[in-house]
């Protein structure tokens, strides 16, 4: 059984960028990725041939009729989180020339019978020599997960795809779509609405009323901490992916000062307001840098 890609409105890819990229992305090689196994180029047809993942995509399961309790519990969709994040950084630090992906979103993360994420469709995906952009005027990817500066700009580099993947955990975390104009006018955009929840200190009341049991404050916090530095509106300031893996990994991704007798844990809002732009203290980013 296989996937395959029929790439649609490609007759400007040259035919020979596209080998060089389609068999590049094809040596690559990790559980957390799915595998190219191979492609066609005829005439202005290309197609690429993916392995058969059996369990549908992370939008089917996050969005579809699933009934009233989501099979998705913290625990599945946490592991869900830190596999994407493990793909990713493989593309982006694993790997020379590196790889932006170009499209991470719900629908491009297929689940297997165990629920391990696998990010698949390489077919925007774009190779880039290490500390380099590319600047492209023709911007590619979904509405809702593209990066302020790629959209405005066409500049392209790994910061991209952690802005997106910041865009995919809080959808993960919610329950609800990037975009959403059935909503209220304050939550049509998630980012913009979770920015507000969060600074509001209504953190707790984000989470996807149809997780079967409710994350614990701080695993809440760990994730939402790190889905917010990873949509920093300056890209310089996002971490990139080994670290999202360390800080997901982290069991004290809190202040140490929490661990302190006679004092409160920080609320989240305490180091985030919508007011500065998501930006953290000088002791969280110090930590993280």
């Amino acid at each position: 059984m296989v996937a395959v890609k029929n790439l649609l409105n490609n007759r400007g890819q040259a035919e020979k960028e596209f080998k060089v990229e389609v068999e590049a992305i094809g040596r690559v090689r990790h559980k957390n990725l799915v595998r190219l196994l191979g492609y066609c180029v005829e005439g202005a047809y290309r197609m690429l041939v993916y392995e058969y993942v059996d369990n549908g995509n992370l939008d089917q399961w996050l969005h579809g009729d699933v009934g009233e309790v989501s099979p998705l519990t913290w625990e599945v969709r946490m592991n869900i989180i830190l596999g994407t994040a493990k793909g990713l950084a493989y593309l982006h630090e694993g790997l020379e020339p590196k790889v932006v992906h170009r499209d991470i979103k719900s629908s491009n993360i297929l689940l297997d019978q165990q629920w391990n994420a696998k990010v698949s469709d390489f077919g925007l995906a774009k190779l880039l020599c290490s500390e380099r952009s590319y600047v492209t005027t023709r911007v590619m990817g979904t509405f809702g997960y593209v990066a302020p500066e790629y959209a405005s700009t066409g500049m392209l580099n790994e910061r991209s795809d952690v802005y997106s993947f910041g865009v995919l955990i809080m959808e993960i975390i919610t329950g609800r779509s990037p975009v959403d104009y059935t909503r209220a006018p304050g939550e049509v955009n998630l980012v913009e609405w979770l920015k507000t929840m969060v600074a509001e200190r209504k953190a707790e009341e984000v989470v996807d009323p149809k997780l079967p049991e409710k994350p614990s404050p701080k695993a809440l916090k760990r994730a939402l901490l790190v889905a917010l530095r990873c949509v920093d509106p300056d890209g310089h300031k996002r971490p990139k992916m080994g670290h999202v893996i360390h800080m997901l990994e982290m069991d004290d991704l809190l202040c140490r000062d929490d661990k302190k007798p006679g004092r409160d844990a920080p609320q989240i809002s305490d180091r985030y307001s919508s007011r500065d732009g998501g930006n953290f203290s000088k002791r969280e980013n110090q930590r993280y840098r």
